[in-house]
């Protein structure tokens, strides 16, 4: 058994489900989360809706603007932490079908932009389902 977890755009989320849902996989947890990569919470070109295209902001000279975390909008920070809010999907998978599941997350959601997302893979050595005491691949069905 394997953990696969994804750090999706929050407006893939849908496409994501959908992808999972057709590999016989409709069990996710699914989390609301902030945080950011290497461009360090810039995102977009500052205008609403517009393409996240960066060589294209810099072509246009305009500035990114950052997106400040709701935590930093209500706390008193001596820097503003800068974080894009993304999804956080977290699911474990029989280990013959890590391979399909990344796959169908990548390729919902690529959009070929910096913000994608990065998807992980960790082992686990035992599950059990708490209401029937069922154990490893049983417990995950």
């Amino acid at each position: 058994m394997k953990e696969v977890i994804a750090v999706i755009r929050r407006d893939k989320l849908p496409a994501t489900k959908g992808a999972l849902a057709a590999l016989g996989l409709p069990s996710v947890s699914i989390q609301s989360v902030e945080g950011r990569g290497k461009q360090r919470g810039a995102v977009g070109c500052g205008i609403e809706n517009m393409d996240r295209d960066l060589d294209a902001c810099t072509a246009m000279h305009v500035k990114l603007t950052p997106t400040p975390s709701a935590y930093a909008l209500e706390h008193t920070l001596p820097k503003v932490a800068l974080f894009v809010p993304k999804r956080l999907l977290t699911m474990v998978v029989p280990d013959d079908l890590v391979g399909a599941v990344v796959k169908a997350i990548v390729k919902a959601n690529r959009t070929g932009q910096p913000g994608d997302g990065k998807v992980f893979v960790a082992p686990i050595e035992d599950a059990r389902r708490i209401r029937t005491g069922e154990a490893a691949g049983e417990a995950i069905a």
